[in-house]
């Protein structure tokens, strides 16, 4: 085989490597693609009950007539940097919780404020009017995309919805596409991907933007820097191909007789 032969078979080759890191590419693009996923239109779900408590759940109990317990907290924090004070306790597989001076408590089933009450009223028992607050500490959402701050971030409150969890996370980037914003969420097995358009007045309105625990909050690119982002992709994988082009080119030029 002539030198000039193996250098074409050479570049074939690696322009073949360079396509298939490109489909690579894309295929990671299509990671919350709604084709096959199951999504709802507006109106068809029923509205979100509040959460109710399970075992293994961890709750923060405390009693605000705690004079150091009077301090500002957000009320939604990033999972990796919660600072909030108090105790936390681990509901057991029975659907008891252990506090002081109480023993055991049951509370699953109930929702937070529910359970709140509930152990406000026993400790009455016991204490001086205490106010019992109560959080469930392990809630999260994942934010993902387009927004400032992507990560995990606690739902410490009832009815959390999607606009308050993406101001905590610094609101949308300028690259962000506001009419496609995606719920990743299971639900009875099943995976739903809903897609939100914030620009639309009755996003405000729709029950699904409440969330659940384990919801996955996607913020998609907005056209122009996908576009962009096309042209570097493609301008990176020419690069060497034409390099290589040139480098045959000379080396054929050069061993010409």
């Amino acid at each position: 085989m002539r030198i000039t032969e193996k250098l074409l078979l050479f570049i074939t080759i690696q322009a073949s490597v360079f396509t298939s890191f490109s489909c690579a590419n894309k295929q990671s693009q299509l990671l919350f693609s709604t084709k096959n996923a199951k999504s709802f239109m507006i109106g068809n779900e029923i509205p979100e009950q509040a959460y109710r408590i399970q075992a293994q759940d961890l709750l923060q109990i405390r009693n605000l007539q705690n004079r150091k317990y009077i301090v500002h907290e957000p009320l939604m924090v990033k999972t990796q940097t919660s600072g909030s004070e108090g105790q936390t306790y681990e509901v057991e597989a029975d659907g008891t919780v252990g506090l002081p001076i109480l023993g055991q408590v049951k509370v699953a089933g109930l929702t937070r404020h529910e359970a709140a009450k509930h152990i406000e009223v026993l400790y009455r028992k016991e204490l001086k009017d205490p106010i019992i607050e109560l959080k469930i500490m392990n809630l999260k959402v994942t934010v993902l995309g387009e927004v400032k701050q992507q990560g995990n971030y606690n739902l410490i409150k009832d009815y959390t919805n999607l606009l308050e969890v993406i101001a905590a996370a610094g609101g949308l980037t300028d690259k962000s596409n506001s009419k496609n914003i995606k719920i990743l969420r299971r639900n009875r097995q099943v995976q739903q991907v809903i897609m939100f358009d914030l620009g639309n007045i009755e996003t405000l309105s729709d029950p699904r933007i409440i969330l659940r625990n384990n919801d996955i909050i996607y913020v998609a690119q907005n056209r122009k820097t996908v576009r962009s982002e096309k042209l570097q992709s493609i301008a990176a994988i020419l690069q060497p191909v034409i390099s290589l082009l040139n480098t045959a080119l000379i080396i054929h030029t050069l061993t010409r007789p």
